[in-house]
């Protein structure tokens, strides 16, 4: 359960718009878009991660009173993971990449052993 933002009654987290004083708590009429109000007088820009990072495209900034994309910058955000970080030593990474490429494997094997018999065979001239 979560309160309305106007009239501070408890409602479902679902509603739409408050049954109480019929505030519009849901973006264009979606369950899952939820639209941020500022508080009293106070801009969301200037308490928003995408002001900060000047990122933000909404027509209304930095003055906007609603909005269906602020995230508050004083809530930690979640460090990310790069995107690429290796988990195995080389030899598993071998391992793992002829698995993926057998074809290749295959290749450079007959590759290999055509070089070897070239090889062995001008030895034997």
């Amino acid at each position: 359960m979560q309160n309305c933002p106007c009239c501070r009654q408890s409602i479902d987290s679902k509603a739409l718009t408050c049954p109480h004083c019929g505030t519009v708590l849901k973006a264009y009429g979606h369950p899952g878009i939820t639209l941020h109000r500022a508080v009293e007088q106070e801009s969301l820009c200037e308490s928003c991660t995408y002001h900060a990072d000047d990122t933000c495209t909404f027509p209304q900034r930095p003055y906007a009173k609603e909005c269906t994309l602020y995230t508050d910058i004083s809530q930690s955000q979640l460090e990310t993971d790069p995107i690429y970080t290796p988990r195995h030593s080389f030899p598993k990474t071998i391992k793992f990449w002829c698995q993926r490429n057998p074809a290749l494997v295959g290749l450079i094997g007959l590759v290999a052993l055509s070089v070897l018999l070239a090889v062995c065979q001008a030895g034997f001239e």
